[in-house]
C-alpha cells in the first residue's frame, strides 16, 4: 500500500492515478476517514495516559469512580476506532501503486511495443495450433482432465512431460547463472500473505482457490510465497539485492477470463512456474527491473522464439505494479483474418512494485545511518509450463505433425524431435 502521508500530500495526483488505472477509490473519503482515525487514536491515547497517571498512587473513592468512567470511555472509543480502522484499511488496500511516468495511459490495448525479436515462422503448409498438434501426438488429454478435475484441467503425457521438465531445468540454469538463489516454495499461503502481495483471496473477482474453513489459499504464483518469505524482517542489503528464483505449482480460477484467449493451454487452472523475485534498495529497483527483463529475453532468445516486448498500459496494471513489461511470443493459435498464420500471446511478465508490497508485509532494510526503510520488490516469469510449450510447439511444428526441439533443450530431452 502507499504511505497515507503521501496520499494526503498528493491528493490530486492520486485521484488522477486512480482514474488512469480504472480503479474506483474515493480519495477524499479516505483522507476524511484518516483524519477521524487519527483523532480517535489521540483520544484513546489521552484517556489511557490519564488512567495510567491515576494508578500510581493509592486512589480515593472519587478517583476510583473517575477511573471507572475513564475505562468505559476507553472501551467506547476503542470500539469506535475499530469500526473506523475497518473502513480505513479496506480503502487503503484498494488504492493502487503510483504509475511510472513512461507507462502509456489507457486500457488493455494501449500498450507500447518496445521491440520485436525474430521473424514469425513462415510455413509452406497450413499450421495447426498446439492443442491439435499435442492431441494428435497423444501428448495431452483435456477430456480426461475435465473428467477428473473439471474443465481447463488436463493430463500431460510422454514427451510433453519431458519438455516441461527440460524447460524448467533450462530456466534454472539460465537464472542461477545470474546469482539468483534457487528455492521451491509451498503451494499454499496464509491469506494475510496473499493480501500483502496484492491478491484478493476472497470474493467474486478473486482468481484464487481458497481452502474451506482455513486461513489458507492455493497460490497463483510463487510471487506470493517468496514475497512473504521475509515478512516482518529487516534485511541486510549491504552486499546487494536479495535475488531468488522459485519453483512452484500455480492454481488460478481464471474467473471472468474466458472472453480472452483461452484455447488449449493458454488459460488453464493449474501449471508449474519458475518465478524470479528481488528485494532491493529503492535506488536499485529500476536497474533490477531491466535485469529481470533481460533474463526473460535471454531465455526466449536461447529458445529461438519470435517475440515482442510491450510496456503495459496504466489501465491494465495490477494494483501493486509501478511498471510492467510483458513478453509476447508468436502463436499460430492467435491467427485472425488479417493475420491468418498467427499473432502474439503473453508468455512472461515482469513488474516493479516499488515499496507497495513491502509496506503491507513490513519488510525493511537498514540504511547506512542505521535507520530502516521499506525495500522495493520486483518479480518476473522465468518459465511457465502452460505458455512456453505453446510457443515452442506452434513455432517449431513440421508438416508431418512432429515438433523440432530448440537446440538448448535437446541436451535435457535427449532428442531433437518429439512426435
Amino acid at each position: 500500500m502507499l504511505d497515507i502521508k503521501f496520499i494526503r500530500d498528493n491528493k490530486d495526483l492520486l485521484k488522477q492515478n486512480c482514474k488512469n488505472r480504472n480503479v474506483e477509490v474515493d480519495i477524499d473519503r479516505l483522507i476524511e476517514v484518516d483524519g477521524l482515525r487519527r483523532t480517535k487514536i489521540g483520544e484513546v491515547e489521552e484517556l489511557r495516559a490519564m488512567r495510567k497517571a491515576g494508578s500510581k498512587a493509592k486512589p480515593t473513592s472519587e478517583e476510583i469512580e473517575r477511573m471507572r468512567v475513564v475505562g468505559e470511555e476507553i472501551k467506547q472509543k476503542e470500539t469506535e476506532l475499530a469500526a473506523i480502522e475497518i473502513e480505513y484499511t479496506e480503502m487503503m488496500i484498494r488504492v493502487p501503486n503510483i504509475t511510472h511516468p513512461e507507462t502509456p495511459i489507457g486500457g488493455e490495448d494501449s500498450y507500447r511495443v518496445f521491440e520485436t525479436i525474430g521473424e514469425p515462422t513462415q510455413f509452406d503448409f497450413t499450421p495447426k495450433d498446439h492443442e491439435e498438434l499435442l492431441t494428435n501426438l497423444n501428448l495431452i488429454d483435456f477430456e480426461r482432465g475435465a473428467k477428473v478435475a473439471g474443465g481447463k484441467f488436463f493430463f500431460s503425457k510422454g514427451d510433453l512431460v519431458r519438455l516441461n521438465q527440460a524447460l524448467i531445468h533450462y530456466g534454472i540454469d539460465v537464472v542461477t547463472a545470474h546469482g539468483y538463489e534457487l528455492i521451491e516454495t509451498p503451494d499454499l499461503a496464509r491469506n494475510e500473505i496473499l493480501q500483502g502481495i496484492g491478491f484478493n483471496p476472497r470474493g467474486l473477482e478473486s482468481q484464487i482457490y481458497s481452502i474451506e474453513n482455513m486461513d489458507l489459499s492455493l497460490i497463483g504464483t510463487a510471487e506470493i510465497t517468496v514475497g512473504g518469505y521475509h515478512k516482518d524482517e529487516i534485511l541486510d542489503l549491504t552486499p546487494g539485492p536479495k535475488k531468488y528464483v522459485a519453483l512452484s505449482h500455480c492454481f488460478r480460477t481464471e474467473a471472468g477470463a474466458y472472453g480472452r484467449e483461452s484455447k488449449g493451454l493458454y488459460r488453464v487452472h493449474q501449471f508449474t512456474k519458475l518465478e524470479m523475485f528481488v528485494y532491493c534498495k529503492p535506488e536499485d529497483s529500476e536497474a533490477m527491473h531491466q535485469e529481470l527483463l533481460a533474463i526473460e529475453k535471454e531465455i526466449c532468445d536461447g529458445l529461438g522464439l519470435s517475440y515482442r516486448v510491450i510496456d503495459i498500459a496504466s489501465g491494465d496494471l495490477g494494483g501493486p505494479a509501478y511498471r510492467k513489461f510483458d513478453i509476447e511470443a508468436w502463436m499460430t493459435m492467435n491467427g485472425s483474418a488479417s493475420s491468418p498464420q498467427g499473432g502474439f500471446g503473453e508468455i512472461t511478465s515482469t513488474s516493479n512494485c516499488t515499496d507497495y508490497q513491502a509496506r503491507r508485509l513490513n519488510i525493511r532494510y537498514r540504511t547506512e545511518n542505521g535507520e530502516t526503510n521499506f525495500v522495493h520488490t520486483l518479480n518476473g516469469t522465468a518459465i511457465v509450463t502452460s505458455r512456453f510449450p505453446i510457443a515452442i510447439v506452434e513455432q517449431y511444428q513440421q508438416e508431418n505433425g512432429t515438433i523440432k526441439m530448440p537446440e538448448v533443450l535437446q541436451k535435457y530431452l535427449g532428442k531433437k524431435i518429439i512426435g
